[in-house]
C-alpha cells in the first residue's frame, strides 16, 4: 500500500506516530500538510513551548538536528523536531554530518519525533540514507499532479471538509485554479466561511460567486468562444480582457488554451472514438466530451497543430522574447484571431 499524505495524517489521527519521517518531492501541498498536522497535533499547546522545535534549512545543520532529536523531554510524553526546507541545511550533503544522521536513525529516540520537509527534490531510492529512512520510519515522496487529476482531488478534498461540489463546479475550479492545491483548498474554505450549516453542495453558481469568476468574462467562456467559434463573443471577452489586464493575465489563459489544444490533439489522434476511451484519453470527464467533438470539427488536425505552434509564440511574446514592446492584450487580440481565422 503506497503511502500517501492522507494515510499519514489517519495514522496521526488514531494516536500512530513513527519516530521519523521524511517527507519530499515536487507537491509541496502535502509536504507541508503533514509537517503542519504534525505541529498541530501532536502535542497538546501547553507542552509545545519546551518539547516542540522548529529548525529552518538555511539558518540549521544536521548537527543542531541530531542533537535536538537525542534529548528527552520534559515532563511530556514525547518531544516533536520539526525541519522546514530540509534540503538547504548547511551541510546535508556532507559526509561526516550523514554518518551523524545515519548513526541516529540506527537508533532513534522512542521518545522523539523527527521529520524532515524536504521539498521539490527526492533522495535517491538507493542511497544508504532513503534506505535507513525507509527502514526505521514513513518515507512520503509526492509528485506534481497532473491536470486530469484535478477535478477528483478537488471533489476529495470538498468531502474531507465536510462538503459536496458538483463534477461541473470542481472541473471549473480545476480550470480556473490550475495545479496550485494551496490555492484550491484555501479558496474552498473560503467558500465555507459563507455557510453556518454543515454537507453545503458547491455548484457552478457558487464557486462563479465566491471565487470570483464573471459569468459571461472569464478564461473558460473564451474557450468555449473559441471552440465553437464563436467570433463575436471572442472578441468581446479580448476586450473586457485587455481593458482589466491585472484580473486576467495572459500566461494562465495561454495555458488553458494549450492545454485545450492539445487534448483536442489527442481526440484527433486517438483510434477509438467511443466516450469512454476519450474520457480517460483526454483526462476529462464524459459530460464534456460533447464540446471537444465540437471542437474536433470546427478544427481540423492541421488547425490544431498551427493553433499550437501560435500558442507557443504567444507565451514567448508575453515573456518578452522577440516582442519587448507589445502589451498582454496586444498579444491576447493577435492570438485569438490567429486561431479563429
Amino acid at each position: 500500500m503506497s503511502v500517501t499524505a492522507e494515510s499519514i495524517i489517519k495514522d496521526m489521527r488514531a494516536g500512530r506516530y513513527a519516530p521519523v519521517y521524511l517527507l519530499q518531492g515536487e507537491e509541496t501541498f502535502f509536504i507541508d500538510q503533514v509537517g503542519a498536522f504534525v505541529e498541530r497535533n501532536a502535542l497538546p499547546e501547553e507542552q509545545r513551548g519546551f518539547n516542540q522545535t522548529v529548525f529552518y534549512g538555511k539558518d540549521s545543520d544536521l548537527k543542531k538536528v541530531v542533537s535536538a532529536a537525542r534529548r528527552f523531554p520534559m515532563m511530556a510524553e514525547r518531544q516533536v523536531v520539526v525541519v522546514k526546507e530540509a534540503q538547504d541545511l548547511l551541510d546535508w550533503k556532507q559526509e561526516a554530518s550523514q554518518k551523524l544522521l545515519l548513526s541516529y536513525l540506527e537508533n532513534p529516540v522512542p521518545t522523539t519525533i523527527l521529520v524532515f520537509c524536504h521539498k521539490r527534490k527526492n533522495l535517491a531510492k538507493n542511497t544508504k540514507l532513503y534506505k535507513a529512512f525507509d527502514k526505521v520510519g514513513v518515507v512520503l515522496s509526492t509528485k506534481k499532479m497532473y491536470d486530469s487529476q484535478l477535478p477528483q482531488w478537488i471533489k476529495n478534498m470538498v468531502k474531507s471538509k465536510g462538503g459536496v461540489i458538483d463534477d461541473m463546479a470542481a472541473q471549473m475550479l480545476a480550470d480556473y485554479i490550475g495545479t496550485d492545491l494551496e490555492r484550491l483548498s484555501n479558496e474552498v474554505d473560503k467558500i465555507f466561511l459563507n455557510f453556518k450549516e454543515k454537507g453545503v453542495r458547491l455548484d457552478e453558481e457558487m464557486i462563479r460567486k465566491f471565487v470570483g469568476i464573471s459569468k459571461e468574462y472569464n478564461p473558460f467562456e473564451l474557450q468555449k468562444a473559441i471552440a465553437f467559434r464563436d467570433v463575436m463573443k471572442a472578441n468581446r471577452i479580448v476586450n473586457f480582457f485587455e481593458a482589466n489586464p491585472k484580473d486576467h493575465p495572459i500566461i494562465p489563459l495561454i495555458s488553458l488554451l494549450y492545454n485545450y489544444f492539445a487534448k483536442l490533439l489527442l481526440l484527433h489522434h486517438a483510434s477509438d472514438k467511443s466516450d469512454g476511451h476519450l474520457s480517460r484519453t483526454l483526462g476529462v470527464p464524459p459530460f464534456i466530451l460533447k464540446e471537444y467533438r465540437m471542437a474536433a470539427r470546427n478544427y481540423d488536425l492541421r488547425k490544431v497543430v498551427a493553433c499550437i505552434r501560435y500558442l507557443k509564440e504567444a507565451d514567448l511574446a508575453s515573456k518578452g522574447v522577440d516582442a519587448p514592446s507589445i502589451t498582454q492584450g496586444q498579444i491576447l487580440r493577435e492570438l485569438v484571431f490567429k486561431v479563429l481565422h
